[in-house]
């Protein structure tokens, strides 16, 4: 089951009981301010795509938005910790994700880091991210949200530290990428995105791949 809300979610997280996910997957604003404003002058490969001006990465999370994060879920997978590693609590941790996008003719990060809670050896996935240049060329993903991360990406996390049948949280819902691959890959996910025009996009998004994998 994919349940999408327009919602705050530190709010909800914080009406929820403990460890009522097995795990969270999220990709919550770095404080880097990359919203998409100054997206346009960036590209090198293609003509970049225009985003709605926003202010949401103006900031990062808060201590008490990682501390409900982990109580509520027995695992996380969070995206961009090392820009704000001091606000999550008992971090300690070996096991990281390295994403590296081949993105190195831009302006934009070479790889992007994500914190794990697991007990394992750090892992590396390698999926092309790089303007018009995606990794898989073939199914190409129209870009909705300056931080999109690739479908694939989920799919190969959830491959790699889910099990079957787990519930999976994500916080930042941003384009729905994590929605499409719950999906393909059956897993039931609570996803929270609290800007209105992304949400909307997102859910379109979803119910567009939902038809036609329905059609094929």
């Amino acid at each position: 089951m994919i349940n999408l809300y327009n919602s705050c979610s530190l709010k909800a997280i914080k009406s929820k009981p403990d460890k009522c996910y097995d795990l969270a997957i999220v990709d919550p604003p770095y404080g880097i301010k990359e919203d998409g404003a100054k997206n346009h002058s960036r590209g090198l490969k293609a003509k970049p795509t225009k985003y709605t001006p926003k202010n949401w990465d103006k900031k990062t999370m808060s201590r008490e938005y990682f501390k409900e994060l982990k109580r509520v879920s027995r695992n996380q997978i969070i995206f961009g910790a090392n820009h704000f590693i001091e606000n999550i609590p008992n971090a300690n941790s070996a096991s990281w994700v390295v994403w590296d996008k081949n993105n190195y003719s831009t302006h934009f990060a070479d790889a992007e880091l994500a914190y794990t809670s697991f007990k394992k050896a750090v892992r590396l996935f390698k999926f092309t991210w790089n303007g018009m240049l995606q990794g898989n060329m073939k199914n190409k993903e129209d870009r909705i949200h300056p931080t999109q991360k690739p479908v694939a990406l989920y799919i190969w996390l959830l491959e790699k530290y889910a099990q079957k049948g787990d519930k999976i949280l994500d916080t930042h819902l941003g384009s729905g990428s994590i929605a499409l691959a719950c999906h393909d890959l059956g897993f039931s996910l609570d996803g929270y995105e609290i800007d209105k025009e992304y949400f909307e996009a997102a859910k379109n998004r979803l119910e567009i791949h939902q038809q036609q994998l329905k059609l094929f």
